[in-house]
C-alpha cells in the first residue's frame, strides 16, 4: 500500500519555512497585543497626538504618502467606542496567535487544528475585506501567506499524527509453533523462537539445551 503523500514529513526546506512562518505569525500576535494595550489605556486624543507625531516626518517628505495619511485620518476619527472595540479585537487575536504558535512550536498535536481554524477564520474575514469593502495589496499578500501557512500546518499535522500512530502500533507476537504472521519483521533485540511444534527442549549432559522429540 502506497503511503499518503500528505502524511510524509516536510522536507528540510519546507520545515524551516514552516517554523519561520510560525515565528512571524507569533510576532504579529505580539504586535497586536501591544496595540490592544495601547488602545485600552490611551485616550483617543492621546492616540491622535501620537500618530501625528510618528507620521510628521514621513508626511513632510511625502505629503501624499498613503499609509501615513490613512493612519492620521483614522486616528482623527477615533472615539471611546471604537478604541474599546479595537482593543478587544487586537488583544483577543494577539493572545490567540501567541498561545497557539507557542503550542505548535512545542509539538502539541492537539493545537494544530486550532491554529488551522484560526488562520482560516482570518482568511475568510480578509477575503471579505478585499472583495466587499476595499481592495488592499497588503491584505491580499497577508491572505496568501496565511493560506500557505495553513497548508504547511496541515501537512505537518498529518505527518506527526501518522508518526504517533506508528509508534503506538502493537507488536505482533509469534504463533505458538514459532512461525510469525505474514508481513512480520524481526526487530532488533526481539528473541528468536526456534521451538517447533511437537519438540520440547531437553538438557544434555553438558548442561546445554538440546531440542528433541517429545517423549510419549
Amino acid at each position: 500500500m502506497t503511503a499518503d503523500p500528505a502524511a510524509r514529513p516536510l522536507s528540510p526546506a519546507l520545515d524551516k519555512t514552516f517554523k519561520i512562518g510560525l515565528v512571524l505569525k507569533g510576532l504579529d500576535g505580539v504586535l497586536e497585543f501591544v496595540g490592544g494595550i495601547l488602545l485600552l489605556f490611551l485616550s483617543p486624543s492621546a492616540i491622535n497626538h501620537l500618530v501625528r507625531g510618528l507620521t510628521a516626518h514621513e508626511l513632510s517628505e511625502d505629503p501624499h504618502d498613503v499609509v501615513a495619511r490613512y493612519l492620521v485620518h483614522t486616528a482623527a476619527h477615533l472615539n471611546h467606542g471604537t478604541t474599546l472595540f479595537g482593543a478587544i479585537y487586537l488583544l483577543s487575536h494577539g493572545i490567540a496567535k501567541i498561545v497557539l504558535v507557542a503550542l505548535v512550536l512545542r509539538n502539541k498535536l492537539w493545537a494544530y487544528p486550532w491554529l488551522i481554524g484560526l488562520l482560516l477564520a482570518f482568511i475568510v474575514y480578509q477575503l471579505y475585506r478585499i472583495t466587499v469593502v476595499h481592495f488592499s495589496a497588503g491584505l491580499t499578500a497577508l491572505t496568501i501567506f496565511d493560506a500557505f501557512l495553513v497548508w504547511l500546518t496541515w501537512r505537518e499535522y498529518r505527518a506527526k499524527r501518522a508518526q504517533q500512530h506508528q509508534a503506538g502500533a502493537p507488536v505482533i507476537a509469534p504463533s505458538p509453533d514459532g512461525h510469525r504472521p505474514p508481513g512480520h519483521r524481526h526487530r532488533p533485540g526481539e528473541p528468536e523462537h526456534r521451538a517447533r511444534l511437537g519438540e520440547t527442549p531437553s538438557r544434555s549432559a553438558t548442561g546445554d539445551h538440546v531440542t528433541g522429540p517429545e517423549s510419549g
